[in-house]
């Protein structure tokens, strides 16, 4: 997968999700057609795997290039 089409959120809240999820922090997507048409996003999370959370938690950014750069070398 290109670094350009790899999508990021960061966290607004984690109530029911606190071991999984820090609020303010940028997580990567992974696409998943089925998930979204359940309002749920699939997330890379601090396990290092990607589970189902409801896409109201999370808010959709892009990363100016620098920073992608870090974020991606960082996982």
């Amino acid at each position: 997968m290109k670094t350009s089409a790899k999508k990021f959120v960061v966290c607004l809240k984690n109530k029911g999700y606190t071991v999984s999820l820090e609020p303010r922090k940028i997580y990567q997507v992974l696409p998943d057609p089925g998930a979204a048409k359940q309002r749920q996003l699939r997330v890379i999370d601090e396990s290092g795997d990607d589970y189902l959370y409801p896409a109201a938690y999370f808010s959709p950014i892009e990363l100016p290039q620098p920073l992608l750069k870090a974020v991606l070398a960082s996982a």
